[in-house]
């Protein structure tokens, strides 16, 4: 099969092309280096790795009509900066409506997307939340613009599975509380955590559901949650934990701010009726293989959506 991912160097997009290589897949994969780091894909004969943007319609057109693809894999997105609204949109609005409309003039089979639990708003209005749950963007660029490009797909007529995200997290996280945690940390600063409560899933489970997806399993919109939430502060431990540091160092615990959701919890009922259970990986594993890569790689990010985030 072959493939084309976006964002091919980021943490979803690494992850997702590294399994498709192993099982003998040829993957042509473009990332702009905004936040993906090049040192996460290692060279394979069956890799094309392309350093530009998506954001340029003649070379995704090229691209797509040279390498034929049988999928695309959409990870790419701008969200590093809540106040970069322009590469935001560029990125998540033109580039991700490049692609879809790419996927329709080559008829390519299958086109997986990644949407943000932010399209949601941060007060859901249900709990957990189910897909019949309007959306409600109108809290960040990044939420605003991730929903656009996933219109576009669900009026395209394409074949697509579109997967609406908890929290991500593992080795090549560069956004959220689990590099800020450790990045405070190894400098011996002290963290804080508020009372709110999030999902947190490994990138490696993410992935290997994503290889499903693009043999053809679900079609339209999934949540991709256990099902199940946690305090922020249980991270903040396990990330303690997997540093080994000598004495607890204690974080200093707020109440939650006017722009913090108490919870973020999908409803994964969908998912696991048509991809079938999921075993989730343990937070203390999660926690321990990022703390590897960091140590091994550095820190690159520590990047959040909002302006006001819980992690700061």
């Amino acid at each position: 099969m072959k493939v084309f991912v976006t964002g091919g160097c980021g943490q979803i997009g690494s992850h997702v092309t590294e399994m498709l290589l192993e099982r003998g897949d040829e993957v042509l994969a473009i990332d702009n280096l905004a936040t993906g780091r090049r040192e996460h894909l290692k060279d394979h004969p069956n890799l094309t790795v392309v350093i530009d943007t998506i954001a340029d319609k003649a070379l995704v057109d090229k691209l797509t009509v040279e390498f034929k693809p049988d999928a695309i894999v959409h990870t790419a997105a701008s969200y590093k900066d809540p106040e970069d609204w322009y590469n935001d949109t560029l990125t998540n609005c033109v580039g991700g409506s490049n692609l879809i409309s790419a996927a329709k003039a080559n008829k390519i089979g299958r086109f997986i997307y990644f949407q943000t639990a932010l399209c949601y708003g941060v007060k859901p209005l249900q709990q957990p939340i189910r897909l019949d749950h309007p959306k409600l963007p109108a809290n960040s660029s990044y939420a605003i613009s991730k929903t656009v490009a996933e219109d576009y797909l669900e009026i395209s007529g394409i074949d697509y599975v579109s997967f609406r995200l908890a929290n991500v997290i593992g080795p090549r996280n560069v956004s959220g509380p689990l590099p800020i945690f450790f990045d405070r940390l190894t400098q011996g600063k002290r963290c804080f955590v508020t009372k709110a409560r999030r999902d947190f899933v490994f990138v490696k489970d993410l992935a290997r559901n994503v290889l499903k997806a693009i043999d053809g399993v679900g079609q339209g919109a999934y949540h991709f949650s256990s099902g199940t939430d946690v305090a922020i502060q249980e991270l903040y431990d396990a990330v303690v934990n997997a540093m080994v540091l000598p004495d607890y160092p204690q974080p200093d615990v707020r109440e939650l701010g006017p722009d913090d959701a108490p919870s973020i919890l999908l409803d994964p009922s969908r998912t696991f009726a048509d991809f079938g259970a999921i075993e989730f990986t343990p937070l203390s594993q999660t926690a321990a293989e990022a703390v590897a890569y960091y140590r091994e790689f550095g820190i690159h990010g520590g990047y959040t959506h909002l302006k006001h985030s819980e992690t700061k």
